[in-house]
């Protein structure tokens, strides 16, 4: 294992669940002399990457708030997707929040949200929460829209998860429903991440024509008329398709394609690799 995979990997060990940890404890979990650890603790740390915390323990450091400023200023799917989502809020007028989300290792992540009003209770799908491949409208319509030797791949490794979603039990029937989704063009869900709340999601294409995330609105379950839902979806739809255009007259101007990375995901998932 390289120096730099056992960074990532102790920066990995932060979460949630557990913000707080020792050099020693880290040394444990990863499997490297405390020395060892206590090198990359003192790396990490003169980054920012980390901060010390009393009783000899370390916390994440706010070099990560600078790397995520930075995102949210920077990345163009962001860039591109904030004026649509603001669209979307505005034409499609209730309390719903706008959420933008990206293929993260396995899953799908949250990467940027627009509100005009803030639901009651709000919604729990917050920006850097990842979420399974397979919970939620804005994960499945991604689910639908990948390659079908990347579907098929998920199929293998997650049948129960893919089943527990309401997609299917063997490989024909979850291609089937995969397929439907596709034609549809926009998925709607009831409650899968918040309860009371109705997702409506479309996908967002790269350059290249693959999906590399989706836009979705979410909408009170008390709110959602069937002529509302096919408002919100008609607009979700306008604006994925508005960003992946966006994307795509960017990638002409600089030069660059999205090939590459697509192509790279799905070697490391080929390799075992997994968040």
């Amino acid at each position: 294992m390289s120096t730099a995979h056992r960074l990532l990997g102790i920066l990995a060990l932060f979460t949630v669940e557990r913000p707080v940890w020792t050099v020693e404890e880290a040394a444990k979990e990863m499997r490297v002399s405390v020395s060892t650890a206590y090198r990359y603790f003192a790396e990490l740390s003169r980054a920012g990457l980390l901060d010390p915390f009393p009783a000899g323990k370390y916390v994440l450091g706010p070099a990560i708030i600078e790397g995520d400023r930075k995102i949210r200023m920077t990345d163009p799917l962001i860039q591109i997707g904030r004026p649509a989502m603001q669209r979307l809020v505005a034409r499609a007028g209730s309390a719903g929040v706008a959420i933008l989300c990206r293929i993260y290792h396995n899953g799908v992540m949250c990467v940027h949200q627009e509100s005009s009003a803030v639901p009651e209770g709000g919604i729990s799908y917050e920006r850097g929460r990842p979420m399974p491949m397979f919970r939620g409208a804005s994960s499945k319509i991604i689910f639908a829209n990948l390659p079908g030797r990347e579907a098929r791949w998920f199929f293998e490794r997650y049948p129960a998860e893919i089943r527990a979603a309401g997609l299917g039990s063997e490989w024909d029937t979850v291609r089937a429903s995969l397929r439907q989704i596709r034609k549809e063009g926009v998925l709607v869900t009831h409650g899968e991440v918040d309860k009371g709340q109705v997702g409506v999601a479309a996908p967002v294409f790269g350059p290249e024509g693959t999906v590399i995330g989706s836009v979705a609105m979410t909408t009170p379950e008390a709110e959602a008329t069937v002529q509302r839902i096919a408002n919100i979806s008609a607009l979700v739809q306008a604006a994925g398709r508005e960003i992946g255009a966006g994307l795509s007259a960017l990638a002409r101007d600089v030069g660059s394609t999205s090939g590459g990375a697509a192509e790279e995901r799905y070697d490391a998932r080929d390799r075992g690799q997994s968040r």
